[in-house]
């Protein structure tokens, strides 16, 4: 039923068109409070939250040595499927688990039996035998689909690493449910809102018109689900919320519904910090709450998120380095109005940082604009000097095109709050691909066939007249492969993997984009600058298949502000992504790129062999937009400006760039290292740049963690990789010496 527009929940609110549809940003831009200050208000870590906390940290730290603790294994995911669950009852104030106990993981059957197998057997479970039997009886799996419908040349692709880390067999992620939207309308309101999308989508029942009907409806069962999973925690959310604490825990509660039903790849919060901050300020400046009380409900709420854990593969972890989650928080910011949207709530979720220490979880991602305000500069750069928590990306570049509502979808991947959601594709091999160029599609580590039979070069040295174009003929044909691969991936995904309970905190009418991505973009770049302006001779074996390279002479190199080398990088960039845009994507949604490995730039190069550019054979590419190892030799400056030079509108879905900063680079004392951080920032997102991961230690510490992993220093001590961080000791020792070998800048 409707909303009466003078409920009580509302009273002190500033009235809106958000009083009367769904409409949050209207909300938030009425109601909330900028906040200029500095940190001086923040409070410190209540009795209860070091009790809870305390206790999961316990688990925590058992967890790390055990790797894992505990799986259910008589449920299947579902929003309503678990009992309650507690840390310690007695003093949460943020009440919710994903299953009944803490760190307890689900089994989700949905993306992939085999796969959910594979995961029990890797930490000695098995599912109950009778949900196996009903489940293979009666559902088929997304796996299950995606490979019947899967053609020869696509499961080669994946064979051999040209396709790698492909949402086939788990969730895809990316899609952000707009949770604000429950303690703001409750789920009785949004029903009805939805009931109004379903009434609308009659008429001629065209094959998308049937589909969508069928969506809209599973929503509103999500919905009601989510309301009798919180009913059992004693929640009552299918109203508005009253408080600050309602407000939280109905937030939190939209989002456990998420986490329980899916295991996507990247499980996003959205942007929530500064419209909690509307609750907040409404009991402080009411009497109720003081700021002791509302650390300890954003410390409380950290908690929970840092909790949530997905059952995953071998396959998986080893891509995905780290049991990353990408719970990511959106900070910051500039309104469009020209206020900026930080508010104390904005530091609070910060500090957390400082009460429970540090965690790759949530992702806090701060929006960077030359405007915010500078004691909040400061703060964060602090910050990221004291944990290597955050990581930044260019407010300015983003606002403009998706509003200033909009939040982090994965890793570094804009879009717009409730409004949209991506397609996710993993990445696209284009170091290997440029070898396929090279032999003809004969893959240099099968020595079988693997592309298309182009004619070969067979030249003593590589000319670059030669090379480009057939580069140029072997892009478009994997760019055509990728495309047709994630048109058939998100089919089933929507088939037999649907998001319901993300997807109705989402607009009916929702905008969708196509997320594709780049691996082995330096070593390309390095590789076609090797080949035009030096000489590459090419080692072959005894077949006449190109198995190395020797390089004579000098070329330059991206990450040295090297224009010679960095308009390779803006070509290849705006090449490949043409080469996407003109192919058919599902549901007519938008094609975008990226240049985001993540850990996956590991397995990659286990794939791919030695490179014109000199790198090695079956040797890790660079992360993401980075530089290539040993590449940059001017400087930490150097290497931001020739990333800065990749177009923003070319790679929406984002360009990872991770770089490390000796502290002594920074400067001499804390204040120093605080003030050339921030202007590193202001200068490198002038420039247009998108994104930039921030660690600031030398390599001793990370030889240390990685030789005396018992430590308890290290326990929790994170890293930024590519778009999200990690603890450095849940890494495999192949990823640890990966980050060991990325450039740690000594100078700026």
């Amino acid at each position: 039923m409707p909303i009466d527009v003078n409920c009580s929940a509302w009273k002190g609110f500033r009235t809106g068109e958000w009083r009367h549809l769904v409409n949050v940003r209207n909300f938030i831009q009425k109601n909330y409070t900028p906040y200029a200050g500095d940190e001086s208000f923040l409070a410190p870590t209540s009795e209860r939250t070091q009790k809870v906390w305390g206790k999961s940290h316990e688990l925590i730290l058992e967890e790390l040595h055990k790797g894992i603790l505990d799986v259910e294994t008589d449920a299947i995911s579902g929003i309503n499927n678990f009992a309650p669950g507690y840390i310690d009852r007695d003093n949460e104030v943020i009440v919710g688990l994903q299953t009944d106990a803490p760190l307890k993981r689900i089994v989700n059957l949905y993306g992939g039996m085999r796969m959910a197998e594979s995961a029990l057997e890797q930490y000695g479970y098995t599912l109950n035998p009778e949900i196996e039997r009903h489940f293979r009886t009666y559902r088929k799996t997304h796996n299950d689909g995606v490979f019947d419908a899967y053609p020869h040349r696509t499961r080669v692709a994946r064979t051999v690493g040209l396709l790698t880390g492909l949402p086939d067999a788990y969730g895809r992620g990316r899609i952000v449910g707009d949770y604000r939207r429950v303690p703001l309308y409750g789920t009785d309101f949004l029903i009805e809102e939805k009931k109004k999308d379903l009434d609308a989508l009659d008429g001629a029942m065209t094959d998308e018109r049937i589909r969508l009907r069928e969506e809209v409806q599973m929503q509103i069962r999500a919905l009601q689900e989510m309301a009798l999973m919180a009913k059992g925690y004693g929640c009552d959310i299918t109203r508005p919320a009253e408080t600050a604490h309602d407000a939280v825990q109905s937030l939190y509660m939209a989002y456990l519904a998420g986490v329980k039903e899916n295991n996507g790849a990247a499980t996003s919060l959205g942007r929530t910090a500064t419209f909690l901050d509307i609750y907040i300020q409404r009991d402080l400046d009411n009497g109720t709450l003081d700021e002791a009380g509302a650390q300890e409900l954003i410390d409380q709420f950290i908690i929970k998120l840092r909790l949530v854990r997905h059952l995953r593969t071998p396959e998986y972890n080893e891509l995905f380095g780290g049991d990353p989650t990408w719970i990511t928080e959106s900070l910051g910011g500039m309104g469009i109005d020209g206020r900026t949207l930080v508010t104390r709530n904005t530091f609070r979720y910060l500090h957390t940082l400082t009460n429970l220490g540090t965690a790759p979880e949530p992702n806090l991602t701060v929006l960077w604009s030359q405007n915010l305000p500078d004691a909040f500069k400061r703060y964060c750069a602090k910050m990221s000097i004291d944990t290597d928590s955050i990581q930044y990306e260019n407010d300015d570049i983003m606002r403009p095109m998706y509003g200033d509502d909009y939040c982090i979808a994965c890793c570094v991947s804009a879009m717009a709050v409730g409004k949209q959601m991506q397609f996710f594709g993993a990445r696209a091999n284009l170091a290997k691909s440029l070898l396929y160029a090279i032999n003809g599609g004969v893959d240099e580590k099968s020595h079988e066939q693997c592309g298309p039979n182009y004619t070969p070069i067979t030249g003593e040295y590589l000319s670059y007249d030669e090379v480009l174009p057939k580069y140029v003929k072997m892009l478009d044909w994997l760019a055509g492969l990728y495309v047709n691969v994630l048109n058939l991936i998100q089919y089933m995904h929507d088939k037999y993997y649907y998001e319901e309970a993300e997807m109705a905190l989402i607009d009916t009418d929702v905008r969708r984009t196509f997320a594709t991505g780049i691996a082995g973009f330096s070593h390309v770049i390095d590789s076609l600058s090797a080949i035009k302006y030096a000489k590459v001779k090419v080692v072959r074996d005894d077949t006449g298949l190109a198995t190395g390279f020797d390089v004579e002479g000098d070329f330059p190199k991206y990450g040295n502000d090297d224009d010679r080398a960095d308009e390779i990088g803006v070509w290849l960039l705006k090449t490949f992504l043409e080469m996407i845009k003109k192919r058919h994507t599902y549901r007519n949604s938008e094609a975008t790129t990226s240049i985001l490995t993540i850990t996956s730039n590991v397995v990659y190069g286990k794939y791919t062999g030695a490179m014109p550019d000199g790198r090695a054979a079956f040797t890790p590419f660079a992360p993401g937009a980075n530089p290539s190892y040993g590449a940059e030799q001017n400087g930490l400056l150097a290497s931001l400006n020739s990333v800065a030079k990749l177009p923003y509108h070319w790679a929406l879905d984002g360009i990872s760039n991770t770089q490390t900063i000796n502290p002594e680079a920074l400067g001499h004392s804390e204040g120093e290292r605080v003030e050339n951080l921030v202007q590193v920032l202001d200068g490198y997102f002038d420039q247009g740049a998108h994104h930039l991961n921030v660690n600031v230690f030398g390599k001793e510490k990370l030889l240390d963690a990685m030789e005396h992993p018992e430590k308890e220093e290290y326990a929790n001590f994170t890293i930024r990789v590519s778009g999200y961080a990690v603890k450095f000791i849940d890494l495999t020792r192949e990823q640890q010496l990966d980050v060991l070998a990325r450039t740690c800048h000594g100078t700026l």
